[in-house]
């Protein structure tokens, strides 16, 4: 008998190991500030000019094949006030996304979240890519000013903070 149930418990961990590991490689991970601070540079370019990011506010998702989504706060103070306006951060993606909906091929981009419960994403020349709809989420405790979260309904929330869009690959 114990070398039956020896057996049968060697047997199911043969057939467990696989689905488990599958299920590993199968996770996409939330990347935290200190994650992100390895990644991204201490200045990034955007419409003629160089802007200091603030990688304290950054975030980020390694997908589980590998590829990235990127973001971070940037100091906007040497630009005019209609691109500083719609230019709070900056967001890379190697993979392209769904967005609020509409599709966001990979490539770099300024984001900001913007009046009437917007967030809209420009090329690095300043020039508006699309614009979808935010969501303001009450019920966060502790927002930051930037953040990426898993969102409960599949996929992942970009936050500045307590507004948000949401996105998925």
């Amino acid at each position: 008998m114990g070398k039956f149930v020896s057996a049968a418990a060697l047997a199911a961990a043969l057939i467990m190991a696989p689905i488990h590991m599958l299920a590993q490689a199968a996770g996409d991970v939330v990347l935290k500030p200190a994650d992100v601070q390895k990644l991204l540079p201490a200045s990034v370019y955007y419409a003629g000019q160089s802007a200091t990011t603030q990688l304290r506010n950054s975030g980020g998702v390694k997908f589980a094949d590998g590829h990235y989504v990127l973001t971070t706060l940037v100091d906007t103070s040497g630009y005019s006030t209609g691109i500083a306006a719609k230019y709070q951060g900056y967001f890379i993606t190697e993979v392209p996304l769904q967005l609020g909906g509409q599709s966001l091929p990979a490539g770099v981009y300024g984001i900001g979240f913007i009046a009437d419960s917007k967030f809209v994403v420009t090329d690095v020349g300043a020039h508006d890519v699309l614009t979808v709809s935010s969501s303001n989420d009450a019920a966060m405790q502790r927002p930051r000013p930037l953040q990426i979260v898993a969102d409960p309904a599949g996929g992942f929330r970009l936050y500045a903070g307590r507004n948000y869009v949401s996105f998925t690959k």
